[in-house]
């Protein structure tokens, strides 16, 4: 991967950031729209009452679906030459809200960190290997029944690579009755919005995936191909590829970073909670054990790390659903390999005081001051929250196999964030039990 990274160096153009104002009339649809799902210019212009809950982007930015059992997501998208897809004042309408919630105000990757196990290379391609001059197009099979738009990026010209529609999840939900008389079942379909970015061998997806009950998941997806000039870990950090052991493919690791400013109905007080549940032993004279869980609210700029039974949550500072309850999102890390080689790795989430020019957990090219640190771990210095940004890092260790060529399968990591409170019953609830809010029928 060394060389290939090298040859496709650029000069870095730091901070080159394409808005919705900037790139005004330059998306063009290239496929037939998805049912519902839109990322193309120049729609009828909204009514005024309409316009109330639209994001506030021109119409060629704005993405707006409503999935089956009438959630209905909005969004602004934006390109980045350095972070690459920017989604930003993110809302979630369900069905039978009279407005949409708002969630995030912005939403992007912060660095894709490729540190090789024998110490030989390191990469930061976001903003060090141009991740986002390397959009790649899309051709309709790419994104099925959806949308393909095109990106004006910045040096490269048009490309044809934001792809908006909607895939098949199977269940939302399923519950038989007592007597078995009746099932209450649905299928899912969720909305999902991706781009493809090439460094070097490797091919990025950016996967945004928005379903019916609120979840949003952020996923990255690694394929492509190995770095055919990286078969030379004879030193017993690599896996041999080929017939008996021709080739030693160098192992590495992926440590992907994601910024998320929340928003949650448009408050500009969210606070962060952490929660850690104890499990006791079973009582010597007989009983089951008992499970302790404590609530901390992280008052003050936090490097976080995953536990058993711990988990974080985004509170809104002023929204509550219908019984009452603050609406908040729980942080939900997939699968995690956390490298412990650099001091920005070596944590799961981060908290940190909002900064505009804290933009990338690594090799930062926000524009700090002289003395700021470059990497997210140095912003964390007990500051208090008061504005707080969430940084998530899922870390995938990649030690190659035979099944990896040619080309290699799409391997991801990623997470969600889950709706907690943010309605008071499943918003999917149908309608002969909308009754039961707190309290199930026995017969149902």
């Amino acid at each position: 991967m060394s060389i290939q990274r090298i040859r496709n160096g650029r000069t870095r153009k730091r901070g080159a950031v394409l808005t919705a104002a900037a790139l005004l009339g330059t998306a063009t649809a290239a496929a037939g729209p998805a049912a519902g799902a839109t990322a193309a210019p120049n729609p009828p212009a909204p009514t005024r009452a309409a316009h109330s809950v639209m994001p506030d982007c021109s119409a060629a930015y704005r993405i707006t679906q409503k999935l089956d059992g009438g959630t209905t997501w909005r969004m602004c998208w934006r390109y980045d030459t350095d972070a690459g897809l920017t989604l930003d004042r993110v809302t979630y309408q369900p069905p039978g809200a009279a407005a949409p919630i708002k969630v995030l105000n912005s939403a992007r990757l912060a660095q894709i960190h490729v540190p090789y196990d024998d110490g030989g290379a390191e990469y930061d391609d976001l903003t060090g290997a141009g991740f986002g001059w390397g959009l790649q197009n899309l051709k309709p099979a790419e994104c099925p029944g959806g949308t393909i738009t095109t990106v004006k990026v910045a040096e490269v010209g048009d490309v044809k690579g934001l792809c908006t529609t909607t895939r098949a999840r199977g269940h939302a939900y399923r519950m038989a009755s007592d007597g078995g008389s009746k099932v209450w079942q649905a299928q899912a379909k969720d909305l999902l919005v991706y781009t493809v970015n090439k460094v070097g061998w490797y091919e990025y997806i950016t996967e945004w995936r928005f379903t019916a009950d609120g979840t949003i998941g952020a996923n990255v997806g690694a394929t492509g191909s190995l770095s055919p000039v990286d078969y030379n870990a004879t030193d017993g950090r690599g896996w041999p590829l080929g017939k008996g052991a021709r080739g030693y493919a160098t192992s590495h690791a992926h440590n992907v970073f994601w910024k998320l400013d929340f928003g949650l109905d448009g408050s500009t007080k969210d606070r962060i909670e952490q929660f850690d549940s104890t499990v006791t032993a079973p009582p010597a004279g007989g009983g089951g054990p008992t499970v302790k869980t404590k609530r901390t609210v992280v008052t003050k700029e936090l490097a976080g790390d995953a536990k058993n039974m711990r988990w974080w949550r985004v509170v809104s500072g002023t929204g509550k659903n219908a019984d009452g309850h603050a609406r908040s999102y729980e942080i939900v890390p997939g699968h995690t390999d956390t490298h412990a080689g650099r001091g920005f790795t070596r944590h799961d989430v981060y908290f940190t005081q909002s900064r505009a020019c804290e933009k990338f957990a690594s090799n930062n090219i926000g524009g700090c001051a002289a003395g700021a640190g470059d990497s997210v771990d140095e912003w964390v210095n007990g500051e208090t929250l008061t504005k707080p940004s969430v940084w998530v890092n899922i870390g995938f260790h990649h030690i190659a196999r035979d099944e990896d060529q040619q080309p290699m399968p799409v391997h991801w990591q990623g997470f969600q964030l889950a709706p907690r409170d943010v309605t008071a019953m499943n918003p999917l609830t149908p309608a002969d039990l909308a009754s039961q809010n707190g309290q199930p029928d026995l017969g149902s």
